[in-house]
């Protein structure tokens, strides 16, 4: 009787050494004894903070969050005076924080993109001046850039009697950039409830045509569609409310501009030094991306007919967006912790208020706690939602 060597052992018999000699209960136990490593550490650390705090009498906790501030904000996007309490203070510079990243990542964004296809361009001016622009922004520390801005903006650009005006209504000057906007109505509101409406009808019919085109075989235009829906509910909207036409322009008052809506030089500053500093390194990732994708493909579709627009936008880009969006994501939390430089230049955003705060209050740690809390979960919540899209968008075997 032979015996096959390898099904003499038995399956299920424990290892030798017992547990220990188990390689699954001896990653438990480290796990086990690093996290016990940790929370003694934050023990310790958060113990003794407060055992320093109590010794020098300070006071600890965030019941200063529901004191008066008393300081002055200089652009807020809510209601606010120096009346207001901390929290209030703290929750104005959040949103001037996340005002400033929303907008800077979809502009950063576009020009990353533009300048990342010009510099694979044929047009030999045109890609050696992408190409000027990369390496030049790119080794310029972001600090200087938005000093550079700033002073181009307050010290450059006229005063408001002399201020260019590019458009009717538009004016720009050291005082910022100022331009007309509709007068406040509730119209408005339900035209923007009727623009986001449309953009999820817009989804709706991109997924009806993808299911025709794998049941047909046919592609659908959904281009006027889409469009149409886009038009023609904010419209209908905006018909409902009342069809207001009134504009808030802004206008010559003593020394200065009023009305219409004024980017400050702070704002403008902070603005145009994320969007250059960041798009030199997305327009990189887009290139790399682009150079990625197979050049047999894009032979095929030449020997095809079609153009060198429909093949970037039908061929390669779709494919290369799978490549890009990893490392964009990073550039986007980049924009987001990057804005943090805006005290540098007065803008009043998360890190100049609490850092006023600290200074009234004298609360450093929880200060700081709310310092890391914000950037953190700000973050958290964009690399959480380009993780969703690059996984709606990866090709899924079947």
């Amino acid at each position: 009787m032979t015996v096959d060597p390898f099904t003499a052992v038995s399956r299920t018999a424990p290892p030798r050494g017992g547990w220990a000699g188990d390689p699954r209960y001896r990653a438990l136990a480290l796990q086990a004894i690093a996290v016990a490593v940790i929370v003694f550490v934050a023990w310790y650390l958060i113990s003794n903070t407060i055992a320093n705090l109590a010794r020098a009498n300070v006071a600890s906790g965030y019941a200063y969050l529901g004191r008066e501030a008393s300081f002055g904000i200089s652009e807020t996007l809510i209601d606010y005076a120096p009346n207001d309490s901390y929290g209030r203070a703290i929750l104005v510079g959040l949103l001037n924080t996340l005002k400033v990243s929303v907008v800077g990542i979809v502009l950063a964004t576009l020009l990353g993109t533009l300048v990342g296809i010009a510099r694979l361009s044929s047009n030999w001016l045109l890609s050696h001046v992408a190409e000027a622009y990369v390496e030049l922004i790119r080794n310029i520390p972001l600090l200087l850039q938005l000093l550079f801005w700033y002073t181009v903006i307050t010290e450059t650009l006229p005063g408001p009697r002399q201020a260019f005006r590019p458009l009717p209504g538009v004016f720009l000057s050291n005082r910022g950039l100022a331009f007309p906007v509709p007068n406040a109505d509730p119209a408005w509101s339900l035209a923007a409830a009727g623009l986001l409406l449309a953009f999820v009808g817009c989804f709706g019919v991109r997924a009806w045509a993808r299911r025709r085109l794998a049941q047909t075989g046919r592609p659908v235009g959904i281009l006027l569609p889409c469009l149409g829906i886009l038009v023609g509910l904010p419209a209908l909207a905006w018909l409902i409310g009342g069809a207001p036409t009134g504009i808030n322009m802004p206008q010559m008052q003593g020394f200065n501009l009023v009305g219409g809506v004024v980017c400050t030089p702070e704002f403008t500053a902070i603005l145009a030094g994320l969007v250059v500093y960041t798009a030199a390194f997305i327009a990189e990732i887009v290139r790399s991306g682009i150079l990625a994708v197979s050049h047999g493909q894009t032979e095929a579709a030449t020997a095809l007919g079609l153009t060198r627009g429909q093949i970037l936008r039908l061929i390669t880009l779709p494919q290369a967006l799978r490549l890009i969006i990893p490392p964009v994501t990073s550039q986007y939390l980049n924009l987001a912790k990057n804005s943090s430089l805006a005290v540098a230049i007065g803008y009043p955003d998360l890190v100049s208020v609490l850092n006023t705060t600290m200074n009234q209050t004298g609360q450093a740690v929880e200060n700081v706690v709310l310092f890391m809390s914000v950037y953190l979960t700000i973050s958290l919540a964009i690399a959480a939602f380009m993780n969703w899209y690059n996984a709606h968008i990866a090709l899924v075997e079947r």
